[in-house]
């Protein structure tokens, strides 16, 4: 079992229903526990078949250099790239329905 952590924003409410299921909602859209990876892959089918319009990113601890891994769903200016075996996230402002807020 690992620490994961989802953030959701724009998802339709039966998303959310579902992660609370698994997760404790800390903070609107933010959702956090400690689940086993086959759990962890079914919430992310979940999210892949649930979240529409919306986007997300889940970030989960594993073995690595830094400690965890990551995967997003749908459009945002940030987006994780792989920089010789370490992630890293990219930041493209302008990108039609996100915040841009920095």
């Amino acid at each position: 079992m690992s620490m994961c952590v989802v953030v959701t924003e724009a998802v339709p409410p039966r998303l959310r229903g579902r992660l609370a299921v698994w997760l404790l909602e800390v903070r609107a859209g933010v959702y956090v526990g400690d689940v086993s990876r086959r759990i962890r892959e079914m919430i992310w089918y979940q999210v892949t078949e649930l979240a529409d319009d919306g986007n997300v990113v889940m970030a989960w601890a594993t073995n690595t250099e830094s400690g965890f891994d990551l995967v997003t769903y749908g459009e945002n200016a940030r987006t994780p790239v792989d920089f010789d075996g370490l992630r890293l996230v990219k930041y493209t402002p302008n990108i039609s329905g996100s915040d841009g807020g920095e």
